[in-house]
């Protein structure tokens, strides 16, 4: 394991090899460390990888010792977490874009790691009227009192009042953040962070030293929304980071729910915008219930994790293998060319050795038949 977490940094290093291919020439190679040995002409079958992109891995590679670079790195970011470790958080193994790196910096929590602490994100406006703030503060210290850890983007505003809520209320809260874990922004937030980091975590995808850059912000949205199983969002104009955030947890099929406010407020446009598609208001019910309980009574229906249920990339004892459904010839064989992970329509297709018109229609035949579901960018993976 120790090898291929060396992979895995020396892989982020090189330009244009985001965290969706790193998952591609993972599913493709099995190893990254095999990947990191391929052949140009090898590299050529992983989905994603033209011409250019493999003459700047090819490149890139030849300059790079992944054993010594991970003794170098480590110097100066001595904590962090691949999907290779243990410890990685099983929630993001979800998503279809993890981190390859996850730097961190405070308490680590194994069950939360695990998915069995329950993590809810609670985000919103930088801008928020004092109903906001009122109701992230009720809501976030709920969360801390009932066993929840509150996940958050330590920006001004809405996180802020998150944070310091849950840690008034004696609850463990996670910070993710644009910069590197060593840089608070705002800094404004800095002595926040230091409190945080004592019954938490500070996260991040970048390593230390990473000063704050506007593309890093809207990107380190999907990691507080893989992190969580449900997200909250307290006020949001309609161009915001917080929507993005709905949005990239509707996408992992979490739950949004949605503070109900004004017509006339912008701070509630984007609240709105999101009740319309489905997200769940957060209301009292007809008995009185306090709205935050009601709450708390929905977000308990989530079933539960327990530590059998943890995923991995490399589980430590290969599951046993399940008897293989009863289906008509064509449809037994693309749902075998599933395989036992998420695969592409162009990984099914070349496996089933089918024409890709006759691939989609079996797939959606076997989504009827709740033996497959599809993954975001039209991935698929056996239920």
């Amino acid at each position: 394991m120790l090898e291929e977490r060396a992979y895995w940094l020396a892989w982020s290093q090189i330009n244009g090899i985001g965290p969706i291919l790193l998952q591609r020439l993972h599913q493709h190679f099995k190893t990254l460390a095999d990947a990191w040995t391929a052949k140009s002409v090898d590299l050529m079958l992983v989905e994603g990888f033209g011409k250019q992109v493999i003459d700047t891995t090819v490149q890139e590679r030849s300059k790079l010792n992944p054993e010594e670079f991970i003794e170098q790195h480590i110097i100066k970011n001595p904590c962090f977490w691949t999907p290779a470790d243990k410890d990685y958080p099983s929630l993001l193994l979800e998503i279809p874009s993890p981190p390859p790196v996850l730097y961190y910096r405070g308490l680590v929590d194994v069950k939360e790691n695990q998915g069995i602490t329950p993590t809810v994100a609670i985000v919103g406006t930088r801008s928020p009227s004092e109903y906001g703030r009122r109701w992230t503060r009720k809501i976030s210290a709920a969360l801390a009192t009932n066993g929840f850890t509150v996940v958050s983007g330590l920006a001004a505003g809405i996180d802020t009042e998150a944070h310091t809520s849950c840690l008034e209320a004696g609850g463990r809260t996670l910070a993710v953040l644009g910069t590197g874990v060593d840089i608070v922004y705002p800094q404004s937030n800095e002595r926040l962070c230091d409190r945080l980091v004592q019954q938490g975590l500070a996260i991040s995808e970048y390593p230390a030293g990473t000063q704050p850059n506007k593309t890093n912000f809207p990107r380190r949205n999907r990691i507080i929304a893989g992190l969580s199983r449900a997200t909250i969002v307290i006020e949001a104009p309609q161009k915001s980071g917080a929507l993005i955030t709905a949005y990239q947890a509707n996408e992992f099929c979490r739950d949004v729910y949605v503070l109900t406010g004004r017509l006339d407020d912008e701070r509630s446009f984007g609240c709105l915008e999101l009740l319309s598609k489905g997200a769940h208001p957060i209301l009292p019910n007809r008995d009185r219930q306090s709205s935050e309980d009601r709450l708390l009574e929905m977000l308990g229906a989530m079933p539960k994790l327990d530590s059998a249920q943890q995923l991995s990339l490399f589980p430590a004892n290969p599951a046993p293998e399940r008897q293989e459904p009863l289906l008509d010839a064509e449809l037994a064989v693309v749902f075998k060319a599933l395989g036992s992970g998420p695969s592409s329509l162009d990984t099914i297709v070349e496996a089933a050795g089918l024409e890709p018109g006759t691939v989609s229609g079996i797939l959606l035949q076997l989504e009827l038949l709740g033996l497959v579901s599809q993954l975001p960018g039209m991935r698929y993976q056996r239920c």
